[in-house]
């Protein structure tokens, strides 16, 4: 899926991985993705090139620990909150 809607997803995978520390490649490889593949399409999402469908991007929230919510923020506000209701939560 081709997208250029200025989506906030990019920004925030790329700030998720880059607080859990992992490379474009190895979070596309825990999330599934086939190593030889994974820094591609990983890298291209971050661009906002390309969209993940919905089973991908729960994925990689579980892996990020983060709220599906927290990846589709546009206020940098809220994306804040969203993380921080989570670890006040305690939920997985």
């Amino acid at each position: 899926m081709k997208t250029n809607d200025e989506s906030p997803f990019p920004k925030r995978l790329k700030e998720a991985r880059k607080a859990k520390g992992l490379s474009q490649k190895q979070l596309g490889i825990l999330a599934g993705m086939d190593e030889f593949a994974a820094s591609a399409r990983m890298n291209q999402y971050e661009k906002g090139v390309h969209s993940p469908d919905f089973k991908t991007v729960k994925a990689l929230a579980d892996i990020l620990e983060v709220p599906t919510a927290y990846l589709y923020c546009i206020e940098d506000e809220l994306a804040c909150r969203v993380l921080k209701w989570r670890t006040k939560d305690g939920t997985p």
